[in-house]
């Protein structure tokens, strides 16, 4: 007797939508009843979710809900000497994921510097006798010159005269010499604090930074352990881009553009509808995924369509974004068609935590603020 009680339950809150009053089992086994109001509400609920109500020109598919991924890797191998974040931890642009310790590119680096020092040694010695062979050359000039008039009066021999000559030449030799162990010395300095900046940057990679405002998905290393080059250490959802991913046949998929107006519903949170706008339609179709549609709906060629949640939304509800979340998204196909009630946008009340600013990479934490004292739901402009 008590499982006929509960079927006819059952058939009266889900169908029976002429009845004023429906019967209710309490868990103890008693009956109650449902007001007429409570259960057209969920006959309209149930309604919306089937699609039995959508005015002409909006339709719907079901998806998850997705973000971007971001696997944050090290350019270069080397031991994890810690890691400063976990698994759902929230972080910002520019903030520090984690440290890799190679002492091979420490021991190159200091060997760099010692090799600049070096060649600035070689340029000061340079330097040095550049200055010193280039007073010989002026004396042996001066005494080139001398010679050159004493050899008209008869006053010096050939020989000597030569020999003169040949101190002023040798003079030109030296200076251009040294002259060139100088230019050497600097090229070999540039060189060698252009390896110094290779190291250096080398170094600097080995410590990871956040490319984006978000979320930790995975973290796929340890503190200790050693690290290929290319190995991602974690994997960071980018919660400023989320998004739907729905699949519409093409008669209705050809009639939506990049841009234009969507909703979606969440299954978790079904009294609400989240904004949101068409960001992708995919150029060629495909056969739907098995987790998204029916088995009758996969049998038919679909287009992927991207539906991106709005940012501003994102931001006030930055703690509660999570992916992998089930619902429906709904799109028009005629741009004049109003969205009925029922899909007129409507948000819970903000937290108090809401995302930081992504645009100020120095802060580590999300920001805090008072909660709104308004009105406990948002609607949208154009909302009845």
């Amino acid at each position: 007797m008590m499982v006929h009680r509960r079927a006819a339950t059952a058939v009266a809150l889900l169908l029976g939508a002429g009845a004023m009053l429906s019967i209710d089992v309490n868990p103890h086994g008693g009956v109650g009843f449902v007001s007429a109001a409570r259960a057209q509400i969920i006959r309209n609920l149930i309604a919306r979710l089937r699609g039995e109500t959508l005015p002409a020109g909006i339709v719907k598919s079901n998806g998850r809900i997705e973000a971007t991924q971001v696997d944050v890797s090290s350019k270069y191998p080397g031991r994890l000497s810690e890691v400063t974040v976990e698994e759902g931890s929230n972080v910002t642009k520019g903030q520090v994921i984690a440290k890799i310790t190679s002492p091979e590119y420490e021991a190159q680096l200091r060997a760099a510097k010692a090799d600049v020092q070096k060649a600035n040694d070689a340029l000061a010695a340079a330097e040095a006798e550049i200055a010193s062979r280039q007073s010989a050359l002026e004396f042996a000039k001066s005494d080139f010159e001398r010679g050159q008039e004493l050899m008209k009066t008869g006053f010096i021999t050939k020989q000597t005269f030569e020999q003169r000559k040949r101190n002023y030449d040798s003079a030109i030799a030296a200076v251009k010499s040294f002259t060139s162990q100088r230019d050497q010395a600097l090229s070999h300095i540039a060189n060698s604090e252009a390896e110094v900046d290779r190291i250096g940057s080398i170094i600097e990679d080995l410590t990871l930074v956040s490319p984006r405002l978000g979320r930790v998905q995975y973290q796929l290393a340890r503190a200790g352990e050693v690290v290929a080059a290319g190995a991602p250490i974690v994997t960071v959802l980018d919660l400023t881009d989320v998004y739907m991913t729905i699949f519409l046949p093409a008669a209705d998929a050809g009639r939506l553009a990049v841009g234009d107006e969507a909703r979606v519903i969440l299954d978790p949170v079904p009294d609400y509808v989240v904004p949101a706008t068409v960001s992708f339609v995919a150029a060629d179709a495909q056969f739907t995924p098995k987790t998204v549609e029916t088995t009758d709906e996969r049998a038919k060629l679909m287009f992927r369509i991207k539906l991106k949640i709005d940012p501003e939304v994102l931001q006030q509800f930055y703690t509660r974004v999570k992916t992998g979340v089930r619902g429906l998204g709904f799109v028009r196909t005629k741009a004049d068609v109003q969205w009925p009630d029922e899909l007129q946008v409507k948000l819970p009340k903000p937290p108090e935590t809401k995302a930081p600013d992504a645009t100020a990479p120095e802060a580590a934490a999300p920001a805090s603020q008072a909660p709104d004292s308004k009105a406990t739901e948002t609607k949208s402009p154009d909302a009845k």
